[in-house]
């Protein structure tokens, strides 16, 4: 990890050692298939961790959140769905489109019931299709309400807001509600919303993490995604490097492996003396197999340690979160959440 970044703050006021003290809103993105919701989970579970209550938010409708925590699919409102370490508590919103567009027709037009109508002839979709910039302001506008909330007392509703993002090529525009905008609005409710929402994302309260593999082309859109935002003027978080698998050879063992000095012969006689290969050919093949794999392996973390250097371009802090055995089931979540925590993400 990078030199942590200090900032202070919080829904309850609490100073925290952490890179993203005073950070809100936590919007989580990444390229597909490199367990960006996983990881959007885990996060929110480890800012919940100590009786703190963190809001995980969806807005693709895939129901990405109701597999990781193993739940059946969620209802459009916002619902409690695990407890974290310590005590603290993750609830869940699965945003529908839909709703958003019908709650934005009554919230500043008063036209629920007109807007349930048109929902049945199908206008609604249409408004988005031909406007699909007002979707991404009502799903985020969703969002960037639940991070303002105060409850009677005056307090914040929710300590931290997580949102399980759209994929990195897309993340760009999807946050830059007030340009989507633009074009549908100079003035009323509509700009009026946007201009609310783009203040709560564009402000030091909101980081916009990636999660990324070591790999090329995940880490290419990670490093592109990075420099849109900076600039669109939107605030970069962090890159988690997700699904990191051990180091199984020392550096010096792995470099030779990768040049192909890995002798086979040696393993050979190590199978034998461990009492492994009782026959000389045995103990060859099995020894041939094992050199081939370890040369995969060196490969692999040749490729891996490139990449690595690839990623310090972006500037950002980092986060390792291994590789789990077992898939990413809910104990998984705990294991990455509390990776997160040990290395001063949340």
């Amino acid at each position: 990890m990078s030199q942590p970044t200090s900032r202070r703050g919080g829904g309850g006021g609490e100073t925290r050692d952490t890179d993203w003290d005073g950070v809100r809103l936590h919007v989580v993105s990444g390229k597909g298939g490199t367990g960006k919701t996983t990881v959007a989970a885990a996060l929110a579970l480890a800012l919940a961790a100590g009786g703190r209550k963190v809001l995980l938010v969806e807005v693709e409708g895939r129901q990405g959140i109701a597999q990781a925590f193993d739940l059946p699919p969620l209802p459009y409102e916002e619902r409690k769905i695990a407890v974290a370490p310590g005590g603290g508590d993750v609830y869940a919103l699965a945003i529908d489109p839909e709703e958003a567009m019908l709650e934005y027709l009554e919230m500043f037009y008063g036209i629920r019931r007109v807007g349930k109508a048109l929902t049945r002839i199908g206008v609604v979709d249409f408004a988005t299709t031909i406007a699909p910039g007002l979707r991404d302001v009502l799903v985020t506008g969703k969002t960037s309400e639940a991070v303002r909330r105060r409850d009677k007392l005056g307090r914040r509703a929710y300590d931290a807001v997580v949102m399980d993002a759209p994929p990195t090529g897309r993340i760009s525009r999807f946050l830059n509600v007030t340009q989507e905008v633009a074009g549908l609005a100079r003035v009323g409710p509509i700009k009026h919303h946007a201009d609310l929402v783009r203040g709560v994302l564009a402000s030091p309260e909101t980081a916009v993490h990636f999660v990324t593999l070591l790999e090329e082309m995940p880490v290419q859109e990670t490093l592109d995604g990075v420099a849109e935002l900076r600039e669109t003027g939107l605030p970069v978080g962090g890159v988690f490097v997700n699904m990191v698998r051990p180091a199984l050879l020392p550096e010096r063992a792995l470099k030779a492996a990768a040049k192909g000095r890995f002798d086979s012969a040696e393993i050979a006689l190590g199978l034998k003396a461990a009492g492994l290969a009782d026959a000389t050919a045995g103990a060859s093949a099995v020894a041939e197999a094992l050199a081939a794999e370890v040369a995969e392996h060196a490969l692999r973390a040749e490729l891996e340690k490139r990449e690595r250097a690839e990623l310090e371009e972006a500037g950002t802090p980092r986060y390792d979160l291994p590789l789990l055995p077992d898939g990413a089931d809910l104990a998984g979540l705990y294991e990455l959440a509390d990776a997160l925590r040990t290395q001063g993400a949340a």
